[in-house]
């Protein structure tokens, strides 16, 4: 048995991941701000709903903001308005007590070059990181990738350790070229540092429950348990119930706190 929960995190997407994540020890992602204007408009509701959400639970990621952010823009005016909002984020998550970002790319397919990506997107995450305290790091997750080696190159010519890949098993399947969820994983090991876990029909990306789909999350939890010990996990679904329940019937987690709460006895 792999037992995950150490390990394992909720994401915020989904509405009772807080109410999860004390019940089982869970971590949680905050994904709040993955919508920039989060951290302008209504903020003080947003605010209070991560606070609430963040009482009694102990471990956490900030996602950060990603639409229409790309850190290797071609107009230069775009790329400063990307620093500005993963600056913004980063602030704001150093006020909830959290040191580690998830950050997507912002790479389109057909739109740039891969030379011009790679070199553009090291300078600005050098950058980004050079302002930030020692104790920060920034996790970059695949989204329209189409190989791993994008994402590998950026990881290599930043060189910094604070900055490692965040591997999205749902991204992969769907952007992935053909290439199998086991040619990611071996790829990607030796700079993995979290994992994204859901599921989808290979066509859609529908954060299905983890047995939702075409991915065989058993194997790949498994094997990247192997390949990269020291990673973490989020459950990235809106449905966390089924996603738990299916961790325990895999042998993932422990059902020691199933009964933990007399109103919680339906996860059974």
């Amino acid at each position: 048995m792999i037992d995950l929960r150490d390990k394992l995190s909720l994401s915020t997407i989904a509405d009772d991941a807080a109410e999860f994540a004390r019940v089982y020890g869970l971590g949680l992602e905050i994904a709040e701000f993955c919508t920039a204007f989060n951290m302008d408009r209504e903020f003080d509701t947003w605010d209070s709903r991560v606070r609430q959400e963040m009482n009694g639970v102990a471990r956490f990621f900030f996602h950060a903001p990603f639409n229409e952010l790309c850190p290797a823009a071609i107009d230069p005016l775009i790329a400063d308005v990307a620093k500005m909002r993963f600056r913004q984020a980063h602030v704001l998550m150093q006020s909830y007590g959290i040191n580690t970002m998830i950050v997507h790319s912002g790479y389109l397919p057909l739109l740039y070059s891969n030379d011009w990506f790679i070199a553009h997107s090291i300078k600005f995450w050098e950058e980004l990181l050079y302002a930030e305290p020692d104790e920060s790091k920034v996790y970059i997750e695949n989204v329209f990738e189409q190989t791993p080696e994008l994402l590998n190159e950026i990881v290599r010519g930043v060189n910094d350790e604070r900055f490692k890949l965040c591997f999205d098993i749902g991204h992969a399947a769907i952007s992935g070229n053909g290439m199998t969820i086991t040619e990611w994983m071996e790829q990607v090991a030796p700079f993995l540092a979290h994992v994204h876990l859901h599921n989808n029909d290979g066509k859609h990306d529908t954060h299905n429950t983890l047995g939702g789909g075409i991915s065989d999350i058993a194997a790949a939890i498994r094997k990247i348990s192997k390949l990269a010990p020291e990673a973490t996990f989020t459950i990235e679904t809106t449905d966390v119930k089924s996603s738990i329940s299916w961790l325990i019937t895999n042998g993932f987690l422990l059902p020691a706190h199933i009964l933990a709460s007399e109103n919680l006895r339906f996860y059974v």
